[in-house]
């Protein structure tokens, strides 16, 4: 240890007749502290709050979606499944039929998306698929009888159903019948319930096979889209630039990131708009620095002064209160990382903050901080803590002996 470093502690854990300094010290250390503890806090805040939307938004969404600007849908669609699948990184593609539809339950009848899915390919990557709530995923078109189809739980609570009761699905679809064209309609057994998540995915989407819905909704051999799912989400960009060379004329590519691109934006800016808000704490705490090792300075000038009588130069009298408006720095970054992450932890495990799940899709907020977010904290907190003691070290490296020392 050099004795810069010795002196500076010293000052820092010595008791001092000035009552005031420790005061301001131990407010300065406090100050770093719940500025660290707040940012780590609110970062982790919105950093969990985006990734559960984004998860429970990638789980019941593709990650690419393969679409074609022709009304009558996606043609020769098996044959765009196959040149997709030659793609590096993708997982896996599946088609999807998708239309608006009136479905009528024994208490109420609500608008939904019917969307028809190919199970077999769908349940490989869909987590919620494998394990429903109730009931089991529908078999193939019923040669007699009624084919089935699954429900989100909010949609089957708000239609009064569930497993094993008989659903009405309204199309707009039309057929021609005795008396002009009528909308196409048909009778579903509910065989199951199931639940991703995402509150406005499981309160409006009916699913059935995919055959069926080609046939109720009017489809031929055609298909809304393809679901893409890929091995890395955020390549998506780069993964749609390359299914250009692989897709017919008429057909263009969407990302995840496009589909939801105002909720991702307006998470971005709020937290880098509260990063810089609680920054300013920090800030201000380091000015109560500036203003401890100013007042360390006039209350040791004879200690200055004799310690340059004894041969020590500017740079070591600037690195003894460098080194202390350091340490100040460093207690309270590292008891406000100590204490933020704490706080992170035992909010995730008693659920702290709730939230209405029908607004924000999740029934609480999870705090989540990244090695990245966190690093940046730190290196922010100790930047303008290091930054503050460069004012006050010069000031006292200019002390003059002569003058510090002429009335001892």
């Amino acid at each position: 240890m050099n004795y810069e470093f010795f002196i500076a502690k010293r000052y820092l854990t010595a008791k001092r007749k000035q009552a005031f300094i420790s005061v301001i010290t131990f407010i300065s250390v406090l100050g770093i502290t719940i500025g660290v503890m707040a940012l780590i806090i609110a970062i982790a805040l919105i950093t969990g709050f985006q990734a559960d939307v984004q998860d429970k938004i990638l789980s019941a969404t593709s990650h690419l979606m393969v679409q074609s600007v022709s009304e009558e849908g996606l043609k020769d669609y098996r044959q765009v499944m196959d040149r997709i699948r030659t793609v590096p990184g993708v997982r896996s593609v599946s088609p999807v039929a998708l239309n608006q539809a009136l479905i009528t339950g024994p208490a109420k009848t609500d608008g939904a998306y019917l969307k028809g899915l190919d199970f077999n390919l769908e349940v490989k990557q869909a987590a919620w698929l494998q394990k429903l709530e109730s009931g089991t995923i529908p078999g193939p078109p019923a040669a007699a009888g009624r084919d089935g189809l699954l429900l989100g739980h909010d949609l089957a609570f708000k239609l009064g159903v569930g497993v094993g009761d008989v659903v009405t699905v309204l199309t707009s679809a039309v057929r021609l019948t005795p008396t002009g064209l009528a909308p196409k309609q048909k009778n579903f057994l509910v065989t199951g319930i199931f639940v991703t998540g995402l509150y406005e995915f499981d309160s409006a989407t009916a699913l059935v096979s995919l055959p069926v819905a080609q046939k109720l909704l009017g489809l031929k051999e055609t298909v809304s889209y393809l679901q893409v799912m890929i091995d890395d989400i955020f390549a998506a960009p780069r993964m749609k630039d390359l299914f250009r060379s692989v897709l017919p004329p008429l057909a263009y590519t969407t990302t995840w990131m496009e589909l939801n691109r105002s909720l991702f934006s307006a998470l971005k800016l709020e937290k880098n708009i509260m990063f810089l808000t609680i920054t300013l704490i920090v800030i201000v705490a380091a000015l109560n620095i500036i203003a401890t090792l100013i007042l360390m300075v006039m209350e040791k000038t004879r200690d200055i002064g004799i310690l340059m009588a004894m041969g020590a130069t500017p740079l070591h009298i600037r690195r003894i209160f460098f080194y202390q408006g350091a340490l100040i720095g460093v207690l309270g970054t590292v008891l406000g990382t100590a204490l933020g992450l704490v706080w992170c932890v035992l909010a995730n495990a008693f659920e702290l903050i709730k939230v209405p799940v029908d607004i924000y899709q999740i029934s609480f907020v999870p705090f989540r901080i990244k090695a990245v977010d966190l690093g940046l904290i730190v290196g922010v907190s100790l930047l303008i803590s290091l930054l503050s003691t460069l004012f006050p070290s010069h000031r006292a490296s200019k002390t003059d002996p002569v003058i510090a020392l002429k009335y001892e």
